[in-house]
């Protein structure tokens, strides 16, 4: 099969070996993936990945080999999207949040399991989540990192009169801002760079600063979706004294932290990762969040490192890969 795989460097390969599913898993035949910040990342070196990169995509179920005594709660030739941490068959994770954490796990084009930018790829079929009838192919492609953001309304309790900032106006930033702006009424800030990214969120009635004219020490809840080292020390700095510090981004090199001042301003920080797919597609089915701003560039799959290239110019958010 076709696929885009790490090793020294980013290849296309026509002779990859087609994946097939083992026991618990299906194989699934993919339509459109998404590059992230994590994918840019693992070229850097970022947890030594080597193997099939990608893991935000949408595709269809080409064959399925259930458990004995097993319904799959999908069927050959829906269309669906997929959490990306995967457990062993007997592991007693039983949803998404336990399986996220748990130690048998691997990760969907980042750790030990070959990815989505490929013909075709494989994921136990309980990951798998049917896209509704109403959402695109280019909409469902961001179920995963919608789902990441998500995951900070099941972790963090954001009051009504809570001064949040989303710090970074990239693809998770403005998620994460549309999320919240969804779910919580605060007052919610979105702080970056780019006046192109920031009209995004301004368009949908957000709060936007620069950098330069955010205030310090003035916000109770700071999510940190920069994708740089510098992000941390940046969103420390904006945060009040027992404030909360959410950490989104993944960084291939150890951000420099003022764990002095952690301390004296008593600052928790939440580590947050993946989060809940069916709320992330019932979000893009209501259309209560609209992803479709973000997408700036597509490419074939065999396009894959002009692709690459592309999506690390400065300004430019969502790059898809039409692999069908």
């Amino acid at each position: 099969m076709h696929a885009l795989v790490v090793a020294d460097r980013l290849t296309y390969r026509e002779d990859y070996p087609t994946p097939e599913p083992p026991p618990g898993e299906a194989r699934i035949r993919i339509t459109r993936g998404g590059i992230c910040n994590t994918d840019v990342e693992i070229l850097k070196g970022y947890f030594g990945f080597r193997g099939v990169l990608g893991h935000e995509f949408v595709g269809v179920v080409e064959s399925l080999n259930p458990l004995p005594g097993t319904t799959p709660q999908v069927r050959i030739g829906d269309r669906i999207v997929g959490e990306i941490n995967c457990v062993p068959c007997d592991s007693p994770s039983r949803d998404y949040f336990e399986r996220a954490q748990d130690p048998t796990r691997n990760t969907l084009g980042i750790d030990r399991r070959d990815g989505a930018f490929a013909d075709y790829t494989v994921l136990p079929i309980v990951n798998l989540h049917i896209v509704p009838d109403g959402v695109s192919d280019d909409e469902a492609v961001f179920a995963e990192p919608l789902a990441a953001a998500c995951q900070i309304l099941e972790q963090v309790h954001i009051k009504p009169t809570d001064r949040v900032a989303v710090l970074g106006d990239g693809k998770l930033g403005l998620l994460c801002a549309q999320v919240i702006a969804a779910a919580a009424p605060c007052e919610l800030t979105v702080i970056g760079k780019h006046d192109n990214k920031l009209a995004i969120a301004r368009e949908r009635g957000t709060h936007t600063l620069y950098v330069q004219e955010a205030p310090l020490r003035a916000f109770d809840i700071v999510v940190e979706c920069t994708g740089s080292p510098d992000g941390f020390a940046h969103a420390q700095q904006l945060l009040r004294p027992r404030g909360t510090l959410v950490l989104k981004s993944t960084y291939h090199s150890l951000p420099q932290v003022n764990l002095t001042m952690i301390v004296v301003d008593e600052i928790t920080i939440v580590g947050s990762r993946c989060g809940p797919f069916a709320a992330a597609l019932r979000l893009l089915a209501q259309r209560r969040v609209d992803v479709r701003p973000l997408i700036h560039a597509r490419y074939p799959l065999a396009q894959g490192s002009q692709a690459f290239e592309h999506a690390q110019r400065p300004g430019v958010l969502k790059v898809l890969l039409d692999v069908a």
